[in-house]
């Protein structure tokens, strides 16, 4: 499947968008799909992953990398990012296989990867974000935070919500439908840089920060 084909106008109503999700590596795949704009590979780390997770946390005092990685050289260019930090082999070859099912699916040459340990507050408002697709995971912690398309009131968003809260502003109506990407769960969440997607970007957030907690988040985006 090639990026021209990710870019090509689509005409279906800008009204209607779905989220798929599966224990199914495949379903990936759907976010080719006109009326998709968020596809979940519903999957559980390994324990090696896992451990080697829990080691990194334990011993990185702060991890915010941004590489550009090579289709040709995943593992190498990954190492070469990331060659301050002790990662295990286990967290090194999810990493990898992530970037290689990335690239293979819209045959993309080189990615961009974004590697954050987030321990501290942030500011976690619903946005949509100015990219074709991108991907999303987290290793450790509470997940991103999303909204079904039918139920997000866009004009809410941004300058829209006049200053005031997500949960205050009319952008939603109900605590329950936020949903959120369950850790070790994978993401591609389709933006509003994918033609013919306009307005129908997936409206996201970071999650609430709880203190003390940690969060690993791996990020992978087209590069421009």
């Amino acid at each position: 499947m090639s990026t021209a084909r990710a870019l090509e106008p689509e005409l279906i109503n800008p009204l209607i968008r779905r989220s798929v999700s599966s224990q199914d590596i495949n379903t990936l795949t759907d976010i080719y799909a006109q009326d998709v704009n968020i596809a979940i590979w519903k999957r559980c780390l390994s324990e090696a992953v896992i451990t080697d997770v829990e080691n990194l946390l334990d011993t990185a005092t702060s991890l915010n990398t941004s590489a550009f990685i090579r289709a040709k050289d995943i593992k190498g260019d990954i190492c070469d990012g990331l060659k301050s930090t002790e990662i295990g082999n286990a967290f090194l070859d999810c990493t990898t296989e992530l970037v290689d099912i990335f690239c293979t699916l819209f045959e993309l040459d080189e990615v961009g990867l974004r590697l954050r340990l987030i321990d501290s507050p942030m500011c976690p408002r619903f946005h949509v974000d100015r990219v074709p697709c991108r991907l999303v995971t987290t290793f450790a912690g509470p997940g991103t935070q999303w909204l079904e398309h039918n139920k997000v009131e866009r004009d809410k968003l941004g300058h829209g919500s006049k200053g005031l809260e997500d949960e205050v502003s009319g952008l939603f109506r109900h605590q329950a439908d936020i949903q959120t990407i369950e850790t070790g769960d994978v993401a591609l969440l389709k933006g509003e840089a994918w033609i013919g997607n306009q307005s129908a970007g997936i409206v996201h957030r970071s999650p609430p920060y709880n203190g003390g907690q940690k969060r690993l988040l791996m990020t992978l985006d087209f590069l421009p």
